[in-house]
């Protein structure tokens, strides 16, 4: 998995219920935009993270 500041990951739920939640990365900290990222979630909140397989990177396409 790769990733670049500005691109959003999309963690599925894992339990019947839980929703999906959206975390735009604000740095990485890996080599070669590998994990671990420092997100911020749609709520403010902000951690260190390193996805699992119910993670999917949405990249940030930017405007040209």
């Amino acid at each position: 998995m790769w990733a670049s500041v500005g691109d959003r990951l999309l963690v599925h739920g894992r339990i019947v219920g839980q929703q999906d939640r959206t975390a735009e990365i604000i740095e990485v900290l890996g080599t070669g935009g590998g994990p671990p990222y420092r997100v911020r979630f749609e709520d403010g909140h902000e951690t260190l993270m390193s996805p699992g397989p119910d993670t999917v990177v949405r990249h940030f396409a930017s405007e040209e």
